[in-house]
């Protein structure tokens, strides 16, 4: 990417040589207007370069700071509380396969304590796609085909086609999933029972849904939390009816499946931001 551009080191090469004879003041200026031309087509070739990179810069170095809480908390769906306040959020704004996805940027915030791990969504929308009768008691089966905030996570980095997936609706329906992508259908793992809990808000005036989770540590990792510990991550959202879907990502997937674990970040368990 282009950080800095030196207006000394710019060099431009001339069609032809200017001769000053009497024509020479004509000449002069034709050669004026030519190295004004040349400079605008540079500059403006920068500011495309630069605009370019802006999508793949939003996901930073691809390393998400959950930060420690010394105690347990019940779920909340504010943003402004204190508990949020001392997160260190990250943004999903791409779409598959890294092209930004205007107006859906989403903001998404983790804290972490010794027996759990918290994640806050807050999901821009243009309208609702909901399931309709929804069922917030018990796990709805393919919930991933109606408006969801998605956290794929795995502690295995030697085997990373196996990882956990965690939704949840606008509705405060969820899923969770234990993934093996070397089944033939991995969806079979929809059966495993994270007892991880979930607490959503609409705000309509806003456009705005939230969506937390609680999920303990013992259904990501066999090996108790730590600062400084690791677990390959991505987040998604699924947003909009089929005709006007969008898929929304933090680190692009570059497919048009979410399930591309070579391409996940890092999600670090720090002490503080």
């Amino acid at each position: 990417m282009i950080s800095e551009i030196r207006m000394s080191e710019l060099k431009f090469k001339m069609p032809y040589r200017v001769t000053l004879d009497r024509n020479g003041e004509r000449a002069a200026r034709q050669l004026v207007l030519l190295r004004r031309v040349s400079l605008k087509s540079v500059l403006a070739s920068c500011v495309v370069l630069l605009g370019g990179s802006i999508h793949a810069g939003a996901q930073g170095d691809g390393v998400f700071n959950s930060i420690y809480s010394a105690r347990e908390v019940e779920l909340d769906t504010q943003p402004q509380s204190a508990f949020w306040q001392g997160a260190d959020p990250v943004y999903a704004e791409v779409g598959s396969h890294g092209q930004l996805v205007t107006g859906y940027r989403t903001r998404i915030s983790s804290r972490w304590t010794k027996k759990s791990l918290y994640l806050l969504f807050e999901c821009p929308y243009e309208e609702l796609y909901l399931k309709p009768s929804p069922n917030v008691v018990d796990e709805t089966f393919a919930l991933w085909n109606w408006d969801v905030a998605e956290l794929f996570i795995g502690s295995d980095f030697r085997n990373i086609r196996r990882y956990k997936e965690f939704e949840v609706s606008p509705q405060g329906e969820w899923i969770d999933l234990d993934v093996n992508l070397d089944l033939p259908d991995h969806t079979v793992g929809w059966t495993w029972n994270s007892g991880f809990q979930v607490a959503t808000r609409i705000d309509s005036s806003a456009k705005i849904w939230y969506g937390a989770m609680r999920i303990p540590f013992a259904a990501l990792d066999t090996r108790p939390p730590r600062a400084g510990a690791t677990f390959r991550v991505n987040l998604y959202r699924s947003q909009g009816p089929p005709e006007r879907k969008k898929a929304i990502a933090w680190m692009a997937p570059m497919s048009d499946t979410f399930h591309t674990p070579d391409r996940f970040g890092l999600l670090r368990l720090a002490r503080g931001k």
